[in-house]
């Protein structure tokens, strides 16, 4: 029987939230989003759909903190490399960062937004588009950086940023999808050093 002096306690949460959203990014990572059932996704996670619910909403809305957990953990290195001091090390370390990201022994294979980007129901094309508008910001971004490496002297005059942006996203795509099939390590390594041999010197 309680007194008035007995603490009061709330139901304990029965599981480590941040733990299963990890396991639910590993599922959408390896799926994408239509491929990601409900069911695979509560038994990865160790959780039943209603605690789903309460805890990260719907499975829109888990997908979308899964892709913030993505971008702050995975994706780190792309804050670091954009503020390299010149725009060859920009892209060295981004390529280097998804090199050691697709070549980590425990993390599915290829990227994420590609992954989940096609989109084959109205449900899922909001989602197509959320992975799209985080794409072009990080575009826009990087185009940023080089106008400013350009600016500076470090690009040559006649580089235009939205291309040399556009080849060195195109790059990192592709070491994603080359990643995902299976291309071995020294090969992609080979990709990343030939790509940095013939970027554009001032």
């Amino acid at each position: 029987m309680e007194t008035a002096s007995t603490p009061v306690r709330g139901r304990p949460r029965e599981f480590d939230p941040e733990k299963a959203l990890a396991a639910a990014l590993e599922i959408f990572w390896r799926r994408g989003y239509e491929g990601a059932s409900l069911a695979e996704l509560t038994e990865a996670m160790g959780i039943t759909k209603p605690s789903l619910y309460a805890c990260f909403g719907n499975k829109e809305s888990l997908f979308r903190k899964a892709l913030d957990l993505y971008e702050r953990d995975k994706l780190c290195y792309v804050k670091s490399a954009l503020e390299a001091p010149t725009a060859k090390q920009v892209a060295e370390r981004l390529l280097k960062g998804a090199l050691a990201m697709q070549c980590g022994n425990t993390d599915p294979k290829g990227c994420m937004g590609v992954i989940s980007s096609v989109a084959n129901t109205a449900h899922a094309e909001c989602i197509r588009n959320e992975i799209l508008a985080r794409r072009a910001s990080s575009d826009r971004a990087l185009i940023e950086r080089f106008e400013r490496a350009q600016k500076e002297g470090d690009l040559p005059a006649d580089v235009e940023p939205k291309a040399l942006a556009l080849y060195l996203t195109t790059m990192l795509q592709g070491l994603a999808v080359q990643a995902g099939s299976g291309v071995p390590e020294d090969r992609l390594t080979q990709l990343v050093d030939t790509a940095l041999t013939m970027w554009p010197s001032a």
